[in-house]
């Protein structure tokens, strides 16, 4: 019998990188804007950040390419490194059980949303002069709420006592900053998460448990008669 040799680290890291196409697609992006932030100067750093943010001048000026070019860059590339494990933890895994196109629309909803939402927030407190005017050109930019989306989503792949206790640490994780003064970011996070959380009816055990209760519901039938 010709014995089986076990896929070397190399092959076993391609086919992971392969099962979640979108995640490291994205991951990569965000690594070479990082390096680009890295290695600008201060002026020029912040003038892309400024520029890529989804704030209100952005999204009143340039509304599509603000909304999709925010969650592309992170304010800080020394996190980088977290938030590649935070990918690899969260994206990757929702990604592989979802299937891409799955996984894309409830982050891409996500974040649109959340970044909406946040916004419009802050354009209140503005008008209300809760906030000062120069909040409309405040630095918003991030990959925050997708992954705070997929957290959510997150929750149903794991099994029983595990998923408890893991929605309860993400609620207050994401919860915990609504009730000790709240930013818009803070928000935006909130929103993300219940939309993830939301999404439920995407996942392969919705679709399981409807084509059981389908099942549960037919009633056997009788053959016609011979004429």
């Amino acid at each position: 019998m010709k014995r089986v040799r076990p896929p070397a680290p190399a092959g076993r890291v391609a086919a992971w990188v392969r099962s979640a196409p979108g995640t490291h697609i994205w991951l990569l992006v965000i690594g070479i804007t990082s390096l680009v932030i890295a290695g600008a100067t201060e002026g020029l750093g912040d003038f892309l950040l400024h520029r890529t943010s989804s704030n209100i001048h952005e999204l009143n000026q340039h509304p599509l390419s603000s909304l999709l070019i925010s969650g592309f860059w992170i304010e800080n590339p020394s996190s980088f490194v977290l938030y590649a494990a935070l990918f690899e933890l969260v994206h990757a895994n929702v990604e592989r059980w979802l299937g891409t196109w799955r996984w894309l629309l409830t982050i891409g909803v996500a974040h649109i949303t959340a970044t909406l939402a946040s916004q419009e927030l802050v354009l209140l407190a503005i008008e209300g002069h809760r906030l000062p005017r120069s909040m409309t050109h405040v630095v918003d930019i991030g990959v925050s709420y997708g992954l705070a989306a997929a957290a959510g989503l997150l929750t149903y792949r794991l099994p029983p006592p595990w998923r408890y206790l893991y929605l309860a640490s993400v609620i207050g994780f994401f919860g915990i900053p609504l009730l000790s003064g709240a930013t818009f970011t803070d928000i935006g996070h909130a929103i993300a998460l219940t939309l993830g959380l939301a999404a439920w009816p995407l996942t392969p055990d919705a679709g399981a448990d409807a084509a059981a209760d389908g099942d549960r519901s037919a009633t056997p039938g009788h053959p016609p008669p011979d004429h």
